[in-house]
């Protein structure tokens, strides 16, 4: 299995990919790491209890411009339990690019149900193994309405980095 290392504002996270049950997910995800992608994004919305999500935006809210959509694999048997990783999408189910979430609970309303609008699901692709309590610091963070958007950290919290680590 892959690792990750996200270097964060906050302190460092490593997530392990599942290349396994989410071949998909995992190549979108390293090639975006292996590109520098994520550099300089923010974590840009936080709801306490439920999740944290970057990969997406840069300072000031503006979205920085990503690669094609990626199918929805999120019948891959992996739930959205607590410090998995999933991907963000639009009402469209296959609409994930770069931006991704880290589940702060167990969120079994986010798993995939059917091959129907309202039960696609989003696609896990990884965990966290490493700075689980960075992630759980991100969720005490003070959030504004900024630009349109809601829950919106008051502070940045930046990826400043992102590794592919070695086996």
């Amino acid at each position: 299995m892959s690792k990750v290392k996200i270097e964060t504002s906050m302190g460092n996270i490593v997530i392990e990919l599942d290349e396994v049950n989410a071949p998909v997910g995992t190549e979108n995800f390293t090639h975006y790491v292996m590109d520098g992608f994520f550099n300089g994004t923010i974590f840009h919305r936080i709801i306490p209890n439920f999740m944290v999500q970057g990969g997406g935006m840069l300072p000031g809210m503006a979205e920085k411009e990503s690669g094609t959509a990626i199918e929805n694999e999120a019948d891959n048997g992996l739930k959205n339990d607590r410090g998995t990783l999933a991907y963000a999408r639009t009402g469209d189910p296959h609409s994930a690019t770069t931006q991704f979430f880290i589940n702060l609970k167990d969120n079994d309303f986010l798993n995939h149900t059917g091959k129907n609008p309202q039960g696609w699901g989003y696609a896990v692709f990884g965990k966290v193994v490493e700075g689980m309590d960075i992630v759980d610091e991100m969720a005490k963070v003070e959030t504004t309405n900024r630009m349109g958007h809601s829950d919106v950290p008051f502070e940045d919290i930046t990826i400043t980095k992102t590794v592919l680590l070695e086996d």
